[in-house]
């Protein structure tokens, strides 16, 4: 930039109307790595259980995970030669090694990107090529979908003393023998997660992630640790690890606030109230999807809800629908719901529901909460670009020390998502209100949530048109019940095509993750589209809700008009 570009920036930013928290800014430390962050202080807690698995009992306690990461770190640099800078890819579920790893890596000088499991091996093929892995690390039943590059990257099974033929075992990787191994110096600068993100423009892109960014967003969302006692925080760990909201707000949080992960593999409604209630969760960090299954069914009628610990759920990931809130709370009285805002590329958390030292404690129903400390927030008018005042809609932009460095290797997108003054566009529209809640009332970036899940239309729309027989597609999100969301095709079909809906489905499924399947598929005669050739989704939406009849034959489909 030059002097002049200075100036007029800076006299811009003057003219620009900016909110901040109403919170004290918290203080973030500059000479730790996140690892040394999060269990700081261990030494004061070190026989308390950190991490517990759900269905087995197995356990590690804080002191463990400490020296376990530790052990990681020599595994990786003396089995594997992990030098500073490069990436290991988790293809795991979640289970109590996972954050043990995680760490491991950070302290080897390493970078963490985590796959999910539910993926198509193209997908996994992608994102492993992509982020330049020098290590896999995952379990044998996954390994099916990696095995094809097994002669490409090195590949190690966590769960097997006989792993597959060209692979590791990975159990090597505890090595408790640190001679002639030397732990690098790791800064704040230094990339420590590598998340795949869907972005603005809905292509998959890599996020790089700081060891500051998450310190910064950690810092912003705990409060008063000096009053929390070891155990006292048992937070439930069914989000995904492989998600920054799993790793971040799940596990390292709770880890730092002295307290104790219960770990949950997969969601399944008996093993989940069974769970809450041995465990004696205080917090569980779900999803809609769930909030459903609590209030509608029968199960939950069979349990003692009495024996709940549970204070409160954070739904996060998708919207909550005004009733479904009304009905948990019926069911589970005392229980506080809250909602949080977030992307990856802000490393987590952006916005808060609840924080004690806020002047009313909670934000209203239906918010997405508060500005959290160290953050500065604006509403930007996606025409003009100017500021908007409050109670007017408008972008919202996010500047902190938690925004990302940027997309790996695309500075094209990360040129059209943080601007040269460090905001970040979040391709949400909303507005703040006069007692500073923010509310989210669209999404420009048009991605679907299907169970918490983001699905990209663009990445749909390039497999359908793929398709010799499919002239043009558009993907739009319906509304449904279960899902909050569901990924619907309006097709064009080739002349003379005798493709059939069920045909159109099954080829999108072959290629993708089962959560990003098309569901639900209609034929049309065009796609409306702007006169630079953009899709107005909005329009096709629209039309087709108009032409929808009720679906029959697919339980994970209920079409709300």
């Amino acid at each position: 930039m030059t002097e002049e570009e200075l100036r007029k920036a800076e006299a811009k930013e003057e003219e620009e109307i900016i909110f901040r928290s109403q919170l004290q800014p918290a203080p973030i430390p500059s000479d730790l790595s996140l690892p040394q962050f999060v269990l700081q202080h261990v030494d004061d807690y070190p026989d308390s259980i950190a991490i517990v698995d759900a269905a087995s009992d197995k356990q590690f306690t804080h002191a463990q995970v400490r020296s376990l990461c530790f052990n990681v770190a020599v595994g990786l640099i003396k089995h594997f030669n992990i030098q500073k800078g490069d990436v290991v890819c988790l293809l795991l579920p979640n289970m109590p090694e996972y954050p043990i790893l995680v760490f491991g890596i950070l302290t080897a000088g390493g970078v963490f990107t985590g796959a999910n499991t539910s993926s198509h091996p193209q997908e996994l093929e992608k994102q492993i090529k992509h982020s330049e892995a020098k290590l896999v690390i995952t379990d044998t039943h996954s390994f099916a979908k990696v095995k094809h590059l097994v002669n490409q990257v090195p590949i190690a099974i966590i769960s097997s003393d006989n792993p597959p033929e060209g692979t590791a075992n990975a159990r090597v990787l505890f090595d408790t023998d640190a001679t002639f191994v030397t732990l690098p110096q790791v800064s704040q600068e230094d990339l420590c997660a590598l998340p795949f993100s869907s972005g603005t423009t809905g292509i998959s892109k890599g996020v790089m992630i700081t060891h500051r960014n998450l310190i910064a967003n950690l810092c912003s969302t705990l409060f008063d640790l000096d009053k929390v006692n070891p155990g006292e925080n048992v937070t439930l760990g069914l989000m995904p690890f492989f998600h920054i909201y799993g790793f971040t707000g799940i596990c390292c949080s709770t880890l730092r606030t002295k307290g104790k992960v219960v770990v949950l593999a997969k969601f399944e409604l008996r093993l989940f109230l069974d769970a809450l209630i041995k465990h004696e969760v205080r917090f569980a960090p779900i999803v809609p999807p769930i909030i459903l299954a609590l209030v509608k069914s029968p199960v939950v009628d069979e349990y003692d809800l009495s024996k709940l610990k549970l204070l409160g759920v954070m739904s996060a990931a998708a919207p909550l629908a005004p009733d479904l809130q009304e009905g948990f709370e019926e069911k589970f009285p005392g229980v506080v719901i809250q909602e949080a805002y977030g992307l990856t590329e802000h490393s987590c958390i952006t916005l808060s529901h609840c924080a004690p030292d806020h002047p009313r404690g909670i934000a209203k129903k239906g918010s997405v909460g508060f500005i959290l400390p160290n953050l500065e927030v604006k509403f930007v008018d996606t025409q003009t670009g100017k500021s908007m005042p409050r109670n007017s809609l408008g972008e919202l932009c996010v500047r902190s020390q938690c925004v990302t460095k940027g997309y790996y290797k695309n500075p094209e997108a990360t040129n059209s998502t943080i601007d040269e003054r460090g905001w970040l566009h979040t391709g949400d529209v909303g507005y703040i209100d006069d007692d500073g809640d923010i509310f989210i009332v669209e999404r420009i970036k048009e991605l679907i949530k299907y169970k918490g899940f983001q699905v990209p239309p663009a990445e749909l729309e390039a497999i359908l048109i793929s398709n010799p027989e499919i002239n043009d597609a558009a993907v739009v999100p319906m509304p449904d019940e279960e899902a909050g969301e569901i990924p619907a095709a309006c097709v064009v079909l080739a002349p003379g095509s005798l493709l059939t809906k069920e045909d159109v489905i099954n080829f999108v499924a072959s290629k993708v993750a089962s959560y990003k399947k098309v569901r639900l598929v209609d034929f049309v005669d065009t796609i409306p589209k702007t006169a630079a050739g953009k899709i107005l989704r909005r329009n096709v939406k629209q039309e087709l809700l108009k032409r929808l009849v009720r679906p029959t034959g697919d339980a994970n489909i209920n079409i709300k008009p």
